[in-house]
């Protein structure tokens, strides 16, 4: 579990999936040009989970960004992948709250995992209210 993640859940939350950056992002110009530092900071300090009350997604080393949203408040969450993104296993996250505000998330691992993990949260959750 990512230390952020682990650092912040509410007592009684539990992660149901977590997924971290995708190791193909290694093959762009991005990477070339830094020696692969750029991406190997991003794959360190990227953290994607699914708990039993939330999502949070948390990036950065110095300045962090996250986005913790009760799963109440998720409207949707969309993959997008390509024809090779789906065969290597990544792919992109839209994650969109309540309100309209849309985050885009690019090169996760298992995307489909992560929404079915949020799908299935979600459904428990609501069989619970």
């Amino acid at each position: 579990m990512g230390r952020y993640v682990s650092k912040h859940l509410m007592p009684g939350e539990k992660v149901a999936f977590e997924t971290r950056l995708s190791a193909w992002c290694y093959i762009s110009m991005r990477s070339l040009l830094s020696l692969g530092l750029i991406p190997f900071i991003q794959r360190r300090t990227r953290e994607y989970a699914v708990t039993n009350k939330r999502v949070i997604i948390k990036s950065g080393l110095i300045r962090v960004n996250s986005l913790e949203l009760n799963l109440s408040k998720v409207e949707s969450v969309a993959v997008h992948q390509s024809l090779v993104a789906r065969l290597l296993g990544y792919g992109s996250l839209a994650i969109r709250g309540t309100g309209g505000t849309s985050e885009l998330f690019h090169e996760i691992d298992d995307p489909q995992a992560f929404r079915s993990a949020f799908q299935q949260a979600v459904d428990i959750s609501t069989a619970r209210a």
